[in-house]
């Protein structure tokens, strides 16, 4: 299973990079995980998105969706062979209105996903969890059935001990760290410090720090994350355009 990041910043694009996305690749099956602003575009410098067989989405913030809608004019109007007839986007339908407008005729179709499920999406099975933030958003955990190689994608949340059994033992932490360890007042994503703890507590292999702010420098932002996960926890700032092997 690999990771390729389209998009990492939280909010809004920033100095030519854009918000929350990131392609997931096992064997010929791509997945498009979140779809902010500037995804179209970065993913197609790596694949054709008419390549693509699901999109999912955590949320509906706009810096996980805004693309969505150009997406589906690309599958509307695009003229290349499609990986499938019409695009799946699943996504909760915690928001109806949001989740209505997944459908675009002829182009894709808007598919639920039950929180409380596993959903089998190709070679891929998907657990969620419910997190902690503004809007109703569930964090995937995501296990390619071949090999068991798992990613959990902590999508936007405040830190809640409940994150720690969901990563537990993954191979790979994408974790949502909009915030410096010094942030003060109100807090719906992590800081570093907690990314790390996070990281060191549910023993995982790797900490990948993504949805990431646009101000101070990320050097620090990694290694205060480092030095709370311990010595045992590898720890990186994604690298837009970088792919990943799980």
């Amino acid at each position: 299973m690999k990771l390729t990041v389209l998009g990492c910043y939280g909010g809004y694009p920033y100095n030519g990079v854009g918000t929350s996305s990131y392609l997931i690749t096992s064997g010929d099956y791509h997945l498009l995980l979140d779809c902010g602003s500037g995804a179209l575009m970065a993913l197609q410098k790596v694949l054709s998105p008419l390549q693509l067989n699901a999109v999912l989405l955590t949320h509906y913030h706009h810096d996980h969706t805004a693309d969505v809608g150009v997406l589906q004019y690309e599958w509307q109007l695009g003229t290349e062979p499609k990986a499938e007839p019409i695009l799946p986007i699943y996504g909760h339908t915690a928001d109806p209105l949001n989740f209505g407008g997944l459908t675009w005729p002829q182009a894709t179709e808007g598919r639920a996903y039950d929180p409380k499920q596993t959903l089998e999406l190709g070679p891929l099975s998907i657990d969620f969890l419910p997190t902690h933030h503004p809007v109703p958003a569930y964090a995937p955990r995501i296990t390619e059935r071949a090999t068991g190689q798992t990613l959990a994608f902590t999508a936007d949340t405040a830190y809640f001990d409940g994150l720690i059994n969901w990563a537990k033992d993954t191979d790979v932490l994408l974790a949502d760290t909009n915030f410096y360890a010094d942030h003060q007042g109100p807090a719906w994503h992590l800081t570093s410090t907690q990314s790390g703890r996070l990281a060191q507590a549910a023993h995982v292999k790797q900490l990948l720090l993504t949805h990431l702010p646009q101000t101070g420098e990320w050097s620090q932002l990694t290694a205060e994350a480092r030095q709370a996960a311990g010595q045992d926890v590898p720890v990186a700032t994604v690298e837009v355009g970088k792919t990943y092997e799980i």
